[in-house]
This record gives C-alpha cells, structure tokens and sequence, in this order.
C-alpha cells in the first residue's frame, strides 16, 4: 500500500469521516486555508488512481468512497514505523512515548488491563 502525502491524508479523513462524499464536501471537512475546489478534484482523482478511493456516477456528478479502509490503512502505517524507526519492536515504540512523556502511568495502567483482556 502507497503512502499518502499530508493533504491526501486529509482528504481520506473527509472521505472516511463522511464515507460518501461529493468534492464539495471533502472540501468543507479540509482545515483552513481550504484548498481550491480544483486542486481537491485533482487530488481526489490521483487517490483512485492509487486504489484508495472509487466513485459511483449521480447525475452529473461523481460521489466518492474509501475503497481502504481507515483501519487498514492505520495498520500499515504503524506497522511501517515499528519496523523503520523502532527496530520491529513494539515495545520500543512504548517506551519512547514513556519517555518523551507523551504517554503516563495511568496511559501504561490502561495498555497493561488491554494486553491482560487480550490474553484471556
């Protein structure tokens, strides 16, 4: 699976989030500054071409849906980091959120219950 740039990143947020969405939509849901409406037609076209997204034809107009989905996208973009940055290893991925303070004891109290609830 291709890895998407920051603003097609956005716009598969606007089409996850409103699943099916005409390009004015997928606009309204980009943060400020909005992009021009032809620039997310562009880049909504490149995202099929890619295979992330399809359309079906309504009249005149094309609305369009996540052919991926959010969480297998989010599955292989981890999984990407683990294996690039964190030698394969999970754990290291933990301990630098530990250690960067971004994750604190109740945080590490809540993943231990999960990985407990998971063992059983």
């Amino acid at each position: 699976m291709r890895k998407l740039a920051k603003r097609e990143a956005q716009i598969m947020q606007a089409i996850w989030h409103l699943e099916k969405a005409f390009i004015k939509e997928i606009v309204e849901q980009l943060p400020d500054p909005k992009p021009h409406y032809n620039s997310v037609s562009t880049m909504v076209k490149l995202l099929e071409d890619k295979g992330f997204v399809d359309h079906e034809k309504l009249g005149n107009a094309y609305r369009y849906f996540a052919v991926v989905s959010k969480e297998d996208y989010q599955e292989e973009v981890v999984d990407d980091v683990v294996r690039g940055f964190f030698d394969d290893s999970p754990m290291k991925l933990v301990n630098y959120f530990a250690k960067e303070q971004k994750l604190d004891a109740q945080d590490l109290e809540r993943i231990l219950k999960m990985i407990k609830s998971q063992e059983k």
